[in-house]
């Protein structure tokens, strides 16, 4: 079953398998739930989609921007599910090894901890970058290169 999936993933032109974290399952399914990326005009619209961007709630303009922007439970919950594990995947340290799966992806988790965010929602945070990145991947049909981490300064 692995082996038509990699062939089907292959003739689409997809390279998603290139993000650590994603195996031939996980980029079938996302495939699979995203359907044509060219129905969606920009990453936004897949976050939208995906349930992962704040709606705002309110009514008169009289409420403040942080009290009117809410989380959703709308969107496709499937989708929204993949890029959950997938952030959790990314900011994933393996017990024997102390090294992050994506050390740019745990620095970045990280600093919005530091900002005080909560876990949830320096996940959140991640996904939303997860949307672009694999979005920009999908309708480019390109590859995955993960950036130089940033130089810490000792202290």
């Amino acid at each position: 079953m692995d082996k038509k999936l990699k062939v089907t993933i292959q003739t689409l032109g997809m390279q998603l398998e290139t993000m650590p974290g994603i195996d031939t399952v996980t980029s079938s399914a996302l495939i699979a739930e995203i359907g044509d990326i060219h129905r969606f005009a920009n990453s936004d619209k897949l976050a939208r989609y995906a349930g992962i961007a704040p709606i705002k709630m309110g009514s008169g303009g009289k409420e403040t921007m942080k009290k009117t922007m809410k989380k959703t439970k709308q969107g496709n919950r499937k989708l929204y599910d993949i890029f959950y594990n997938l952030s959790v995947q990314q900011v994933q340290v393996s017990k024997g090894s102390k090294i992050p799966r994506n050390p740019v992806f745990y620095a970045y988790y990280n600093r919005k901890l530091s900002e005080g965010k909560s876990k949830s929602q320096a996940l959140l945070c991640i996904m939303r970058r997860l949307v672009r990145i694999i979005y920009g991947m999908m309708k480019n049909k390109m590859t995955y290169i993960m950036a130089d981490q940033p130089e810490t300064k000792a202290s």
